[in-house]
Parts: structure tokens; C-alpha cells; sequence
């Protein structure tokens, strides 16, 4: 059995929530739901092979990391810390372009959170990184 801290539990929990996330939005894509998304919508049907491959890229890669977690694999570790720098640093381009602060507000604090807390050197020893 493999010790995992609390704090990878929540992140493989997310991660896991993120994966049915993106599974659903596939759907939607493929016109299999729907009527999940905003009601003010014209055409309810939407399809889109490409958004489709997208999510269910995204679907798959979420499922991955959520594996890796729950194992405490030190990939998943590495991933987490390329993807959360990389959706900073996305944040930072949208600011410094004219986006709104109210629009990436969550995401940002959210990333920074998790960087932080993947950098905790109890997190690096948890996944074997030191």
C-alpha cells in the first residue's frame, strides 16, 4: 500500500473530477447531450468533431493524471507542475492582452494554490522528487 498524503487524495479527487468534466463536454460535442450548457442557446444541437477530439483528449489526460495520483507516481508530479506553470502563465498572456481580471480570477488562484502546494517539500518526498 502506498502512503499518500491528504493533500494527493484531494488533487487525484480533482483530477478525477475534471475527467468526467471533459467526458461530458465530449459528449455534448458530439451532440449526444444536448441540453447541458447555457438555456439562451438558438441551436440546441451542437456538433463539433474537432472540440470533440479536443475534450476527449483532455478527458483522457485528466483520467491519466488521476491514476498517477492516486499510485503517487512521480510522473504525474512532473505533469502537475508543467500543466499548473502553463495555465499561469496562459493567465498572465490573457492579463498583459486586455483580458479581465474577474474572468481568469479563479483559475489563477486555483493554479497558484496547487503549484504551492506541489512544491511543499512533503509533497516532493510523498511523489519521490527531492
Amino acid at each position: 500500500m502506498v502512503e499518500r498524503p491528504i493533500g494527493v487524495t484531494i488533487l487525484a479527487i480533482l483530477a478525477g473530477i475534471l475527467c468526467v468534466i471533459n467526458a461530458i463536454i465530449t459528449l455534448r460535442f458530439l451532440g449526444f447531450l444536448p441540453f447541458i450548457g447555457p438555456v439562451d442557446i438558438v441551436d440546441v444541437r451542437i456538433f463539433s468533431i474537432w472540440y470533440a477530439l479536443l475534450y476527449g483528449l483532455l478527458a483522457y489526460i485528466w483520467f491519466w493524471v488521476t491514476r498517477m495520483l492516486w499510485e503517487v507516481d512521480p510522473q504525474a508530479w512532473t505533469f502537475l507542475l508543467f500543466i499548473t506553470v502553463m495555465n499561469l502563465s496562459f493567465g498572465f498572456i490573457i492579463l498583459i492582452t486586455g483580458g479581465s481580471w474577474y474572468d481568469i480570477n479563479i483559475s489563477v488562484i486555483l493554479n497558484a494554490l496547487i503549484l504551492i502546494y506541489v512544491l511543499l517539500p512533503g509533497t516532493r518526498e510523498a511523489f519521490g522528487t527531492d
